[in-house]
């Protein structure tokens, strides 16, 4: 098949309105819930005679509002008792309310599912905590704003999303921004989108006052009366995707091969900033799937494709609530269902868009055997062509090279052992597993890479380290320096990478391969 970027271009809308359906995957909200919000905040910027720039501003930000979502699941896992999206989806409602409510529902949420003892432990630590939610928030805004660059979107969108939880009364967040100083793409997004929300939880009525009760507080007066002429009832109507997609303010924004393999990527490193341990995956067995690909004389269409599938393959993860993925032990009925659907999901998502079928295919068979015993199709050795057993041999190189909750890192012995058993038992395809394994130093050696933004070597360490999640007390002893310097540090990297949270340092250190 040709690279459907080749001649006209992708279109951009397509790709991104599949990214928001992995956003509502990884923020406890129904499918399309994005996509509905879009669509009455089209009809709001129509209602308020915005030109057309600003209006595809709007267009963006309502389908990305909240890539951000995966820049802190493992902090919010934690306090969730492990299930981030039921927390997510618990405060949704109240994200824009007052103090009180948005209070009691994270009382109600916090450690659901936990022990009474545990429980009470994670809502004084919440409760005790007051610039909690800022930070979690704040990195919201910076990871968003530095995806959403990735993707090829403009300054407007950027900016916006930059400033993601700002309210017209100048309690948001991170910067505190009052009125009009808002982006207007945040102002109308907020609104539809919370109109979208309590709609569908309880009915055009109960949306309608709450849009009145919260006007000239979270939400922009005028805003409010564009979406009650618009009608709310609007948000719940009838199928959505064409309609986005119909909607988007001339010229339709294209991109070529380059662009996408770069938006791709980004997309890549969304899904695998939801665990300290996946970060820096999906590129590494991009790299892996590529080298062996050419290895095995797959023509170049075929490599670019299988590429693309490997930095996509794990985006469905996110639908999967975050403490699954930490479990010590075997995993109950529950528990191993919800594992085995997130290749369906990346499927499913990235198949809305129809010049990507072929990449959503491959990437759906990701965990798929030769047995038969794979998921989530059950696919056979007669079905699994060769780009597909490619995909899976590198997928399970790279994971044996990983730190997971349940194992330490494999020694590169028995890492080898270790797959070559999974060949003769069966599973994988001899063929592609030994070109995975010698392609595996060409698919590159981060330690003569060049350092981005001036970093130094030292620099380049306590930065991993600190986007695998560990705590500066914890860089100090593996490096065997003090807290302190480790410290100086951290406030130096930030500087020169042009960051202000940690996950927006892992995010950099993602993008610049930088994990080793």
């Amino acid at each position: 098949m040709g690279d459907p970027a080749d001649a006209a271009g992708f279109r951009l809308t397509d790709l991104v309105a599949a990214i928001s359906l992995a956003i509502d995957l990884g923020t406890g909200q129904p499918i399309e819930h994005a996509l509905r919000t879009c669509r009455l905040s089209m009809a709001v910027a129509d209602e308020l005679g915005l030109d057309s720039g600003t209006a595809a501003d709007v267009h963006y930000v309502a389908l990305l509002r909240f890539l951000g979502c995966t820049a802190d699941v493992p902090e919010t896992a934690q306090l969730a008792g492990g299930d981030n999206l039921a927390f997510l989806s618990a405060m949704a409602p109240v994200a824009m309310g007052g103090t009180g409510e948005a209070l009691g529902t994270l009382v109600r949420s916090v450690g659901r599912g936990r022990s009474p003892v545990r429980r009470t432990r994670l809502v004084v630590g919440a409760l005790g905590d007051p610039n909690g939610a800022a930070r979690s928030l704040s990195a919201h805004c910076e990871v968003g704003a530095r995806l959403a660059c990735r993707l090829g979107l403009g300054d407007g969108v950027v900016g916006a999303l930059a400033h993601a939880y700002e309210r017209w009364d100048g309690r948001g967040i991170p910067d505190g921004l009052a009125g009009d100083a808002i982006p207007i793409a945040v102002r109308i997004v907020m609104v539809a989108r919370d109109a979208v929300l309590w709609q569908r939880l309880a009915g055009t009525d109960a949306a309608v006052e709450v849009l009145a009760r919260r006007r000239g507080r979270a939400y922009d007066p005028a805003v409010v009366d564009a979406v009650r002429a618009v009608g709310v009832a609007e948000a719940g109507e009838g199928p959505v995707w064409d309609d986005v997609l119909a909607a988007e303010p001339e010229p339709v924004r294209r991109v070529g091969a380059v662009a996408l393999d770069r938006a791709l990527a980004a997309v890549g490193d969304f899904a695998d900033l939801r665990s300290s341990w996946t970060r820096g995956r999906s590129s590494r067995v991009a790299e892996l799937a590529r080298e062996a690909g050419r290895a095995c004389g797959l023509p170049a269409a075929d490599v670019a494709i299988l590429r693309r599938a490997a930095l996509v393959a794990d985006l469905g993860a996110v639908g999967v609530p975050a403490g699954v993925w930490e479990i010590l032990g075997p995993l109950g009925v529950e528990a191993t269902e919800q594992v085995r659907l997130h290749p369906y999901l990346s499927e499913r998502v990235l198949g809305r868009c129809t010049g990507l079928r072929p990449v959503a295919v491959l990437a759906g068979s990701h965990h798929e055997r030769l047995d038969g015993s794979g998921y989530h199709r059950g696919s056979t050795g007669a079905q699994l062509p060769s780009p597909a057993r490619l995909l899976a041999a590198a997928d399970v190189w790279a994971a044996l090279g990983e730190d997971r909750a349940h194992r330490p890192t494999r020694l590169p012995g028995e890492a080898r052992d270790a797959i070559w058993a999974e060949v003769t038992a069966g599973r994988l395809d001899g063929t592609a597993v030994d070109a995975v394994l010698a392609s595996d130093g060409q698919a590159g050696d981060r330690r003569h890479r060049p350092r981005p933004a001036g970093l130094s070597e030292r620099e380049v360490e306590v930065l991993a380290l600190i986007a695998r999640g560990s705590t500066n007390r914890e860089v100090a002893a593996r490096l065997s320096i003090s807290p302190k310097t480790v410290g100086r540090h951290v406030e130096h990297i930030y500087a020169k990478i042009g960051v202000t949270t940690r996950p927006g340092a892992a995010l950099f250190a993602m993008e610049h391969r930088l994990l080793g």
